[in-house]
């Protein structure tokens, strides 16, 4: 939301000067828009951080793609500059963690080489080897609606419909628009797992990918035998992908593929992939998880002594059961929520449960809003005061969204007004502009709002972003209600992404939720930091295959932070709480008037 912070100023322990052989580990993330990598010692300090921007080609609206060489260029490049301007030692590197978005990447079965996802020719004719299908891509909207017609069992465990951003629609849109023996050519990987592939030559597939994103139920769970589900694959017409039990997405585990947990020991890095990096080949490489989750292990982590101020790094340690009062929300364009439970914990419009994902035998479930630092942005340009804001704002050499912060407390001094929220008391914003994920589960939400004036001014600016944001607070808390009225026991916030530098916003999420909000050390880092954890946990593996436990990595690694304490004032507790009510009002009402209008205009629907 706010501008990224600077390396310089992360903190980093002046004592690893003085330390001779002071081991790191390198964590790798790949964003929608780049490529992260950051050095961590053994201390969990960061130490080098770089980054580089990721080619997007967007062929016709609704479709986005990227590519393999562009992205592994990017990795290459930003480890490179990272060791190169803090001086690190590559002999010093035990161990790599990669992340990345939830993108189907597809290469040749034959020769390993990129497989062009650009149709109609499918012919890589600029060069570029657009290989990846992003995951913000809506071009299946047919498979998808096929697919979730279908209801078969494993929808369920993905809060009852397939996402159009999920892979296995986007692999059936290749099947019906690619040549036949082009398509029977190609194995399919998630972006993290082909990553892990081009690093070690591997073909082991992560959980994380495939359970949260492709379908795969774990052996065991409701009665799963190969983990893919071949009646599921031949109703929805990818019956070829089942032929060599199910090779070309990764086999079937202990038979012709491997499947791992997160930071399991992969293989250990190749001499070219070494060379691309500027590393030694045999650094141990883990096995990766899409970035979001890579936010959890990189926040849930911190020890937390909530009588004070601070995450308290001091305190006793962690129980792994203490994650699972701990929502971590990664929030930056839209909003991941993602929560552990030692059982399956079924929520309507939240993806999973997930077994075996992040810790061997939890479970893992994935709420989330589809618009929050996009809304927010949205709110703040379409509006007729943008202009003079932005002018503002730059006078004052700071952001929009922190001038826009200062000016709302101004407003509280002009008006001697008791507090930020009784500036909207009578505004009531509805922001599903973007559609609603979690807990609706309904891409033609849309938004509303009651007590709209026709105040163009700098002031009816920042009354609409207050708004926007306490919209954003009154759903979070809209979806932790349905997880925990659902069995989930969440009782802390961990978030990670720009939006922790917004103190108002921070504090509408913990007084609206009525529960601290924790902010990590590494604000811009912390999903970075989380895979460079998975790094380290890779690098513990001993001559029998065994390694150190995720969540003890974790609690060794994770940095204090800060806290943010819910409101003690009654009179903001009996304002949002009566806002609350409102607001649910405002998304179940949305949804009867459309239902209304739909059967009044049933007569029109049929002519059509």
């Amino acid at each position: 939301m706010a501008s990224s912070v600077p390396f310089r100023q992360l903190s980093t322990d002046p004592r690893n000067e003085l330390r001779p052989h002071v081991d790191h580990y390198i964590g790798i993330d790949v964003g929608t828009g780049s490529a992260r990598a950051c050095i961590m010692n053994d201390q969990g300090d960061i130490v080098g951080l770089a980054s580089e921007n990721i080619g997007l080609w967007q062929p016709q609206t609704g479709y986005y793609e990227q590519s393999t060489t562009d992205i592994w260029r990017c990795i290459c490049s930003s480890v490179r500059r990272a060791m190169d301007q803090h001086n690190i030692d590559h002999n010093t590197i035990r161990g790599i963690g990669f992340d990345a978005t939830c993108s189907l990447a597809v290469f040749s079965q034959d020769t390993d080489e990129p497989v062009c996802v650009t149709g109609p020719n499918f012919d890589n004719k600029d060069g570029n080897d657009r290989n990846v299908v992003l995951w913000l891509d809506h071009r299946p909207i047919e498979e998808t609606q096929k697919i979730n017609a279908t209801k078969h069992n494993l929808l369920r465990y993905v809060g009852g419909k397939m996402s159009i951003e999920m892979e296995i629609p986007k692999v059936l849109w290749l099947k019906n628009n690619m040549p036949k023996e082009l398509f029977d050519r190609c194995k399919f990987y998630d972006l993290t797992d082909a990553l892990t592939h081009i690093a070690t030559g591997s073909e082991t597939r992560s959980f994380c990918s495939v359970v949260c994103k492709q379908g795969f139920v774990p052996v065991g769970v409701d009665g799963s035998v190969k983990g893919w589900q071949e009646d599921f694959l031949t109703e929805i017409g990818l019956k070829d992908l089942c032929e060599d039990n199910f090779k070309r997405m990764g086999g079937v585990d202990k038979v012709n593929g491997r499947y791992l947990t997160a930071g399991e020991l992969v293989g250990t890095l190749g001499e070219k992939a070494a060379a691309d990096m500027g590393l030694s080949p045999g650094i141990a490489v883990g096995s990766g998880v899409i970035d979001a989750y890579a936010g959890w292990i990189g926040t849930v982590g911190a020890k937390v002594q909530l009588d004070e101020e601070t995450l308290n790094t001091d305190v006793a340690k962690n129980d792994v059961s203490q994650a699972f009062t701990r929502l971590a929300a990664v929030a930056g364009t839209s909003t991941c929520h993602l929560a552990m439970s030692r059982e399956p914990v079924f929520v309507n419009g939240v993806w999973g449960p997930y077994r075996d994902v992040l810790l061997p035998e939890y479970w893992m479930a994935e709420g989330g809003q589809s618009a929050t630092g996009e809304l927010l942005k949205h709110v703040i340009e379409t509006h007729p005061a943008f202009h003079e804001a932005s002018s503002v704002a730059e006078t004052y050499n700071t952001n929009i969204y922190d001038y826009l912060n200062e000016h709302l407390r101004e407003m509280v001094d002009n008006e001697k007004a008791p507090h930020i929220s009784w500036l909207g008391r009578h505004f009531f914003f509805y922001g599903d502009l973007f559609g609603n994920r979690s807990p609706v589960a309904d891409p033609n939400m849309k938004g509303s709002v009651i007590g709209l004036s026709s105040d163009k001014s700098l002031d009816g600016l920042a009354l609409y972003y207050y708004a926007t944001m306490e919209f954003i607070a009154l759903q979070t808390h809209q979806i932790i209600s349905s997880m925990n009225k659902s069995g989930h026991v969440i009782s802390s916030i961990f978030m990670s992404g720009s939006q922790c530098q917004n103190d108002i916003l921070m504090q509408l999420i913990a007084a609206a939720c009525d529960m601290p909000v924790l902010i990590p050390r590494y604000v811009h880092a912390a999903v970075v930091h989380g895979a460079a954890m998975l790094g380290a946990k890779a690098a513990s593996t001993d001559k029998d295959g065994n390694s150190e436990p995720l969540w003890n990595i974790m609690d060794r690694f994770s940095k204090a932070g800060k806290m943010v304490k819910p409101s003690a004032d009654e009179n903001l507790k009996k304002l949002l709480a009566t806002k609350y009510k409102v607001f649910l009002e405002q998304c179940e009402s949305q949804q009867r008037y459309r239902k209304d209008v739909d059967q009044a205009v049933e007569g029109w629907s049929k002519a059509k």
